[in-house]
């Protein structure tokens, strides 16, 4: 873990000419992370909605990937839509679980999916490991920072939050 904040320190990040490496990037980092807590992790072969595949005892959790450097007032912003095409939402058939990373602040979120997906369709959200905002509506997503536990939940168990 400590080459991973000094590699933040350093703003590594910043040298990925597109977003795509930089993506595939912190996939490895979340895929990293995951292992490190007991988790077996798998990745999909093919083109599907979710990046990282998580196995925990008979559980098979679904997890899309996403990450932020785009500071906004007291946080920052992350985009949760199919390759930032504003038209296309994920569905709960595709995903179980968002995994956010805010790479200036070292700070991941696990965020059930059902809080995201569905509904109003969320396009993005504030992430705000820094401090609180000023705005408490923003403030909501905390509660999910360094939530591994969120790992060894059954899909049905994930699919009742946010209601």
């Amino acid at each position: 873990m400590s080459t991973r904040k000094s590699s933040n320190r350093n703003n590594d990040w910043v040298h990925f000419k597109t977003y795509k490496q930089r993506g595939e990037w912190v996939e490895l980092l979340f895929m990293a992370m995951a292992a490190q807590h007991r988790f077996a992790v798998s990745k999909p072969w093919g083109i599907q909605a979710y990046d990282v595949g998580i196995e925990h005892g008979a559980n098979f959790l679904r997890v899309q990937v996403k990450s932020t450097t785009h500071r906004s007032g007291g946080g920052y912003r992350c985009m949760f839509r199919p390759r930032h095409r504003v038209t296309q939402t994920y569905t709960l058939n595709q995903l179980d679980l968002f995994a956010a990373y805010v790479i200036p602040e070292d700070a991941w979120y696990l965020i059930p999916a059902t809080l995201i997906v569905g509904g109003d369709h969320i396009s993005d959200i504030m992430l705000c490991p820094i401090g609180t905002p000023v705005k408490k509506a923003s403030y909501c997503y905390e509660q999910y920072r360094e939530a591994w536990n969120l790992l060894t939940r059954s899909r049905l168990e994930l699919g009742k939050y946010g209601h």
